[in-house]
């Protein structure tokens, strides 16, 4: 990996003044150890007039493999030969930007002790950059540093200059020139977006970085146009981090418009808000709702129909009015979860006694269900195809006839109040279908009527005036007298 800086200057302000700024004499080819390999150090020219600077990254390919132990580039191949067949020891990347803050260090704080006047003079500036991998291409190029006071120049290079019909590669030839900037603006833009138009780095994103991108973006990435883009990719799109550097970019923006410090505008809110609850998770509304209706209903031996991993079972175990609890699913693999969250291994007898998980598909009739006060399908009609819904219905309400069963959905109105739910999709992945509330009250409604059963409906989650709750909830009680008398 190669990149050089070039200067100009005058017999008062000489180019060679840049070996001070980056504490590397012009007379000396120097090198440093990195973890990836070697970075060397050396002057093409130093004259008054003119002087220039390179840094060569020598990557040792093996090493970086070694280090990788499956994280970021080194161990996440996109071919079975990545490791082996890559850019890595041409083309720019994270790992030159590490070796860049590594190698010039104080030069990138703005430090020089010998002479305390150079960092803070802008200079004429000139980076080049022969191979530069730009997923977004030349014109993402001009986007990140067109704004922060740059002459861009993004050759794009061929794949092959043999075949020009091939088209061009991902890769630019860049060239940035610039009058207004200092050397250590300069090489905290490189820094930064090296590794964002790569898309990739060659270590492990940790929370930390969050604090590297906030202090090297200092006084230009809070304004930048791309600033949404930049985060997400330098922090390698991981959701949280890039959250967290977001709302810390916001709150510095504010502060600036505001003329004031970071701290006033974050201690804004009293600390009687700090101290406030979390918003309880759906999930745990839900099953809320559920315990609650199954209390009212005076059930003791209840069914947890498409169990899942046993979150509800867990929760109806905590409550000794149920003495029997059976969780059924169609999957073994959610059941050996089940079973592992409720320490079967390890539970005592007595406790062991109220509990049994089996596997089961609610598309047939099973005895194994009869006789039961309650049955629950929380959150799975929804992960049936709707011609499959009859069979479930009957295996239910016709055959295992509970005096009372639960039914939790999703309300596909709600959707629109998801702000991260695109327009037009469902929650989940694997759901066939999500009703309204008009279409679930009709389908429960007909199911009560064709199996004896009355049917009431409970908002679970806010109940929002417009679209109505998150979750909605049927509750069957059952009313064909001889059966119920007799349940």
């Amino acid at each position: 990996m190669f990149l050089t800086i070039t200067t100009t200057g005058t017999p008062e302000r000489p180019a060679t003044d840049l070996g001070y700024l980056l504490h590397k004499h012009p007379d000396k080819a120097q090198a440093f150890s990195t973890s990836y390999g070697t970075a060397h150090v050396l002057y093409p020219e130093a004259e008054a007039g003119r002087c220039t600077a390179a840094l060569l990254l020598e990557v040792d390919a093996v090493a970086l493999v070694r280090r990788g132990k499956g994280k970021g580039r080194g161990g996440a191949p996109d071919a079975a030969l990545a490791q082996y067949v890559n850019d890595r020891p041409y083309a720019a990347s994270s790992l030159l930007a590490v070796a860049l803050s590594g190698v010039f260090s104080s030069a990138m704080k703005g430090v020089c002790h010998a002479k305390p006047e150079l960092p803070g003079q802008v200079r004429p500036l000139r980076v080049e950059v022969p191979a530069l991998p730009a997923r977004g291409g030349p014109d993402l190029v001009q986007k990140l540093f067109d704004p922060l006071g740059w002459t861009v120049t993004a050759e794009p290079v061929p794949l092959d200059t043999e075949f020009p019909a091939w088209g061009d590669s991902r890769y630019v030839r860049l060239v940035l020139e610039s009058d207004a900037l200092t050397l250590a603006e300069a090489l905290r833009h490189l820094y930064v977006l090296l590794p964002v138009l790569d898309d990739a780095k060659h270590y492990w994103v940790a929370p930390d970085e969050v604090d590297k991108l906030l202090r090297v973006g200092e006084g230009w990435l809070p304004g930048h146009p791309e600033q949404r883009l930049i985060t997400s990719r330098y922090l390698s799109r991981r959701w949280a981090l890039t959250r967290q550097a977001t709302e810390r970019l916001e709150l510095v923006r504010l502060a600036e418009t505001d003329d004031s410090e970071v701290e006033e505008i974050d201690n804004a809110v009293e600390a009687e808000t700090e101290a406030e609850e979390k918003p309880t998770p759906l999930a745990v509304q839900r099953r809320e709702a559920i315990v609650t209706a199954l209390r009212q209903s005076g059930a003791a031996r209840v069914l947890d129909l498409g169990c899942g991993q046993g979150q509800l079972v867990q929760t109806l175990l905590k409550d000794p009015a149920f003495t029997e609890i059976v969780g059924v699913d169609v999957s073994m693999r959610a059941l050996t979860i089940a079973s592992r969250r409720l320490k079967l291994d390890r539970m005592g007898e007595r406790q062991a006694s109220r509990v049994q998980l089996f596997q089961g598909s609610l598309a047939y009739t099973d005895a194994r269900l009869k006789g039961y006060d309650a049955a629950v399908l929380s959150e799975v009609v929804e992960h049936l195809d709707l011609p499959r819904l009859p069979a479930l219905e009957y295996a239910v309400f016709g055959s295992a006839r509970p005096r009372t069963v639960l039914v939790t959905t999703p309300n596909v109105e709600y959707n629109v109040r998801w702000e991260s739910l695109p327009a037009g999709h469902v929650r989940h992945g694997d759901h066939r279908f999500e009703w309204t509330r008009a279409e679930f009250r009709a389908w429960a409604e007909a199911v009560a009527e064709r199996h004896g059963y009355g049917v009431a409906f409970e908002p679970v989650g806010p109940d929002d005036p417009e679209v109505g709750p998150p979750t909605q909830m049927a509750v069957f009680t059952l009313t064909t007298p001889k059966e119920a008398k007799a349940a």
